[in-house]
């Protein structure tokens, strides 16, 4: 995952979809990953539209691609900003085998 995040951070560098970090003022860097954060969002909703739709199976799955391109870009973006300091990889992997413990639903009721 880090390595496909860092080529996906490279493309979105090269394409303009980051500032750098020096021209940021505090409200700024918030609006930035605001933005940065709907940008994903507005992918999920291409997904539901896609379904809502019935574009078929290859459309859901290349906006399924498009969160995935996002969150990626947006993790190597911040670790290359020395925001956060965790291996995506890493801490997925222990993510995912944490869940395998958890209850149904993960305790929640209804």
């Amino acid at each position: 995952l880090d390595d496909t995040a860092q080529s996906l951070h490279a493309t979105a560098l090269e394409k303009g979809f980051w500032e750098p970090i020096n021209r940021m003022d505090a409200k700024d860097y918030f609006i930035f990953y605001a933005k940065q954060l709907m940008m994903i969002d507005s992918e999920v909703t291409e997904v539901l539209e896609a379904l809502r739709k019935q574009k078929g199976s290859q459309a859901v799955v290349e906006e399924l691609s498009d969160i995935l391109i996002r969150v990626l870009d947006l993790y190597a973006g911040m670790l290359n900003r020395g925001e956060i300091t965790e291996s995506l990889h890493e801490v997925f992997l222990k993510k995912a085998n944490f869940n395998k413990t958890r209850d149904r639903l993960h305790g929640v009721k209804g």
